[in-house]
């Protein structure tokens, strides 16, 4: 497991960059996810745009105006926070950088390098200003396309995404929001994605009100955006080990010892080395009876590598399991004893066959909102489905115990099903026979 770049590169090219300990790579992946979900957007509403299914919205600016002191001072404190925190991180001692979120949230930083980096900023956009500068400021009519605020999209989806996401995860994990809410709200970790989809949704409805965005096209658009996205997004919460996995898969058990290998068990063996980290389950699991532990025992064919069947996800970022001999001066020194289904694993693969499935149906299924009312469908049938063998809070209703994603995954598709005939009835006989 690479809980962030600088465990990667090390390992990769037996390069040590105190700096790239910043970059988690649970985040690296969602930034990935972001640019490839901005660009598949992109590509879409340029589609419905030349079609005629999108229009541009006419916005007046002034242009020709000098910086104003506002610009610079934004600009100065974006370069300065770039440099005195990101840049202050690289150059800072590998005693200062053994934990990167306690060093952003903290005063340390390089003080000449956020003063040279703000200053650069500022002039930067000054300069850009100064070339754009006319004579006498005027007033222009400009046409603004959908595709030209992909950018603000991302960044609403971006901001109540995460938001959403939080908040979705502590309620889920309650009981460790109660006992520590500020790690548990700045915490770079623990996020829920059906939370971030939910609030982002929200937000965007009523940026596409404001700018006069067809939003049932544009839901159309996302959709093949966003189950890339989340099959991206999942490559994150494998390389990472963030603790999405699955649960015990009994048919195995860690050898112990630095490999990280793990060997066939029976019964036997298996409860055996439950009750030898008995420790460590009950509290994970949060109850007092090991045989309440979820698991199933599934045995990797001879093509299939054991990993893709049951993996230690050693040096975890979340530090889970228990220490891995021989490991020393090190954080993520954490390995399950007994592997667990690699979940995030199978969902991207399966949410990237999803992605191609949508991204053939989207010329195909001419009747606006139809495609993501699919994609609704789709993606709760994967999430509903992956549950069934992944850890997650389970809740009691009415004699059955879902659990929170399981529970959003039925109504996604019935939600879906719901938007897909509704926009069928609504909309399909308005829509010309042509091809795109």
């Amino acid at each position: 497991m690479y809980p962030n770049l600088y465990y990667a590169f090390k390992d990769l090219f037996g390069v040590n960059l105190n700096g790239l300990r910043f970059i988690n790579s649970f985040g690296f992946f969602v930034a990935l996810s972001f640019l490839a979900a901005a660009y598949i957007l992109t590509q879409e509403l340029k589609r419905k745009e030349r079609t005629g299914l999108l229009t541009g919205q006419d916005v007046k600016m002034v242009v020709g105006k000098p910086a104003s002191p506002g610009d610079l001072l934004l600009n100065f404190m974006l370069g300065f926070l770039l440099g005195y925190k990101i840049i202050g991180l690289f150059i800072s001692g590998s005693a200062t950088t053994a934990d990167p979120q306690q060093f952003i949230f903290s005063s340390e930083g390089s003080w000449p390098v956020g003063i040279i980096l703000g200053a650069l900023f500022a002039g930067l956009k000054w300069w850009e200003k100064h070339k754009q500068k006319l004579p006498q400021p005027e007033e222009r009519i400009i046409r603004i396309w959908p595709h030209d605020r992909v950018g603000d999209l991302v960044i609403f989806a971006a901001v109540f995404g995460f938001m959403g996401a939080k908040i979705f995860h502590n309620l889920e994990n309650w009981n460790d929001f109660i006992q520590n809410p500020v790690e548990a709200l700045l915490s770079f970790s623990g996020l829920t994605f059906y939370g971030g989809l939910i609030c982002a949704a929200i937000a965007i409805w009523f940026y596409t009100r404001k700018h006069k965005i067809d939003f049932r096209h544009l839901c159309d658009a996302i959709a093949p955006a966003l189950i890339l996205a989340y099959a991206i997004g999942r490559i994150g919460c494998q390389v990472a080990g963030d603790g999405d996995w699955g649960i015990l898969n009994s048919a195995y058990v860690t050898v112990p010892g630095p490999s990280s290998k793990v060997q066939p068990a029976d019964t036997t063996q298996f409860q055996n080395t439950l009750r030898a980290n008995s420790n460590f389950y009950l509290h994970s699991f949060q109850t007092s009876d090991l045989s309440s532990i979820p698991h199933a025992s599934v045995k990797a064919p001879g093509w299939l590598p054991n990993w893709m069947i049951a993996y230690t996800y050693p040096h975890n970022v979340v530090n889970e399991g228990v220490h891995i001999p021989g490991c020393q001066g090190d954080q993520f020194c954490e390995q399950l004893p007994i592997p667990v289904f690699p979940t995030p694993f199978y969902e991207t693969v399966t949410c990237f066959f999803l992605f191609l499935f949508l991204w053939s149906l989207r010329k195909k299924l001419k009747v606006p909102g139809t495609l993501f009312g699919v994609y609704l469908i789709v993606n709760g049938i994967e999430r509903f489905f992956v549950e069934q063998i992944r850890v997650n809070t389970k809740y009691s209703i009415f004699g059955f115990h879902p659990t929170q994603a399981e529970i959003i995954a039925v109504l996604l598709v019935i939600g879906g099903a719901a938007v897909y005939f509704i926009c069928k009835k609504k909309y399909g006989p308005a829509v010309p026979v042509k091809s795109n």
